[in-house]
């Protein structure tokens, strides 16, 4: 289903900003650094086997101890994902990781980490499944989302 027509559907209100392709937070952050919302970061992670898949939701400027994640997940040796596995799972490509591209893991492979840190944010920027537009969502309809896609958010300091 097309993000947007699912937004539509479940009258998500939200903010579209088009804008060239970023793959970077640093380049998301000289095209959107005017837009309101907690700018974040989204890390697409798998576990030693591949047996586990993670979407790390993070403040763009935190910087993620793997090491420490794995013991907090109970996940031996995560590594960032393949590009294959993020096409797999989310159904999208590098450059473009999103809490939005929950909508494609229709099979909850994926389990959603949030840093309790940016998680009181009354909204959050998200790219809508590519890298050239950012979506500004409140949370509540980010909540919303992943009640409809059927996840569960995991909350945890990082």
């Amino acid at each position: 289903m097309n993000i947007y027509d699912f937004l539509n559907k479940n009258k998500s209100l939200y903010e579209r900003h088009d804008h060239p392709a970023v793959f970077t937070c640093e380049q998301a952050l000289e095209q959107i650094s005017h837009l309101p919302g907690a700018k974040i970061k989204n890390l697409f992670l798998r576990d030693e086997k591949g047996k586990r898949h993670f979407l790390v939701v993070v403040g763009y400027n935190k910087s993620v101890d793997l090491k420490a994640l794995s013991a907090l997940l109970d996940a031996k040796r995560l590594g960032f994902a393949s590009p294959e596995r993020l096409k797999k799972y989310l159904d999208i490509e590098p450059g473009s990781v999103t809490i939005l591209a929950l909508l494609n893991d229709i099979n909850h492979n994926v389990e959603l980490i949030i840093d309790k840190e940016i998680w009181p944010e009354e909204a959050f920027q998200c790219h809508p499944l590519v890298n050239t537009s950012t979506l500004v969502i409140a949370k509540e309809y980010l909540e919303k989302f992943l009640e409809k896609t059927g996840h569960e958010v995991r909350l945890e300091f990082l």
